[in-house]
């Protein structure tokens, strides 16, 4: 596991600032651990068709890239949920249970998401198997219909889960799925949800999730920030934090083979300043330590144009996902006021020219939005969706290789 921590400071006088990024990334050379997935599949009557199909046949892919030493396991759900294959190993016996299980998979009616997600949970709790940390990998295309609905009880629910140590994956297809619920189902493990704009997508979504999943060395990295000469310290990406005596303690979740894991941090100074950093992760099966020496960058290097890049991308995809509500209330002045400030700091990223943020695609979106801001019109469910993945994604910061964008639309 290689750590980093760089520093950069910008301003002057009392407008002086400080940005402190730390990232964890593993080679993409090192073992991956054996995993144990709970694959939660919608199949309400909203799926029928093309979308069922898709999903059945990225949910098969999953099925045949598993090893023998790895657990996979099937829950279907319409208005009930159904364990329809007990996480077992995928050896040939496995997969060919996954296999005709989902062969057979017919729709139903209604969305008993939460039901999903609790028993889901249950199965996987209730296998011990040495070396795996349980996964729960969601996907649906609707809202809630059947059973616990409110936000507060998906917000509950994501936190506990957490809490009894299963971390959840979710796809999000097309324009009826909530968001807000996907999000609260999967930031309290550090990670996004993938939204997908339609069937054709989800091969691709279910590939850049597979490499997540199949590819993680450590899990439960951590990261502790001591600031020194700071007036205060805040975490600008949304892992679980928590203060701990002077310090912040930063949740990062699980770190795959080639995927990096990082955490912005920025606050006011004066005087001399510095932050001692600690990363801690669990290993095959080992918790280790590494103190991680801060590095201070110029801004006009390419780490600090890197680190003050990510500072300007936050606000962007705030601004973004912010101007699409407003356009589907159709306060048509505000949208555009908050689609100008995300130009504008898109128009400070590119004038840094960092390597390794997604520039085409916030290019991308943004076209989208002014396009639609002009017309008044445009799929805007859909949008909204795709903003808001792009946030979350965004926002816990798990970075994903650029070829993963390829194709999206």
């Amino acid at each position: 596991m290689n750590w980093s921590a760089w520093a950069v400071e910008v301003g002057e006088g009392e407008a002086r600032e400080a940005h402190v990024l730390v990232s964890a990334e593993a080679s993409g050379e090192e073992v991956r651990a054996p995993v144990m997935v709970n694959l939660l599949l919608d199949r309400s009557g909203s799926m029928k068709g093309a979308p069922l199909a898709a999903a059945i046949e990225a949910a098969q892919q999953f099925v045949e890239l598993a090893r023998a030493d790895d657990f996979l396991g099937l829950l279907l759900f319409d208005g009930v949920a159904e364990q329809r294959v007990a996480v077992m190993a995928m050896d040939s016996r496995g997969k060919r249970a996954m296999t005709d299980a989902l062969a057979d998979v017919r729709t139903g009616r209604g969305t008993a998401l939460h039901q999903a997600v609790e028993l889901g949970a249950r199965s996987l709790q209730r296998v011990l198997v040495p070396g795996r940390r349980p996964k729960l990998l969601l996907l649906t295309d609707g809202e809630p219909s059947v059973g616990p609905d409110t936000q507060e009880a998906f917000d509950s629910l994501g936190l506990r889960v957490s809490q009894e140590g299963v971390s959840v994956h979710a796809l999000g297809l097309a324009r009826h799925y909530v968001a807000e619920v996907l999000q609260a189902l999967t930031l309290p493990s550090g990670n996004a949800y993938e939204h997908v704009d339609g069937p054709d997508g989800l091969g691709e979504a279910m590939g850049a999730v597979i490499s997540h999943l199949f590819g993680e060395v450590a899990h439960g990295a951590t990261v502790r920030v001591q600031p020194q000469g700071f007036s205060a310290l805040s975490t600008r990406h949304a892992y679980p934090t928590r203060a701990e005596d002077d310090a912040l303690v930063v949740t990062l979740g699980d770190v795959s083979r080639g995927l990096a894991r990082r955490v912005l941090l920025s606050g006011g100074v004066s005087g001399e300043w510095t932050a001692v950093v600690h990363g801690s992760w669990t290993e095959r099966g080992d918790t280790r330590h590494q103190k991680v020496a801060l590095e201070r960058v110029a801004a006009d290097s390419a780490r600090g144009r890197l680190i003050l890049s990510l500072a300007y991308e936050l606000q962007l995809v705030a601004e973004e996902t912010a101007a699409w509500l407003s356009l589907a209330r159709r306060d048509l002045d505000r949208a555009e006021q908050q689609l100008e400030l995300a130009e504008s700091h898109l128009r400070h990223i590119v004038s840094l020219a960092p390597e390794g943020l997604p520039v085409r695609r916030h290019l991308e979106r943004l076209g989208d939005l002014r396009l639609a801001v002009e017309r008044g019109e445009g799929d805007i469910p859909l949008l909204i969706r795709r903003a808001q993945s792009a946030h979350a994604g965004t926002h816990v910061s798990q970075v994903i290789p650029l070829a993963a964008y390829r194709g999206r639309k």
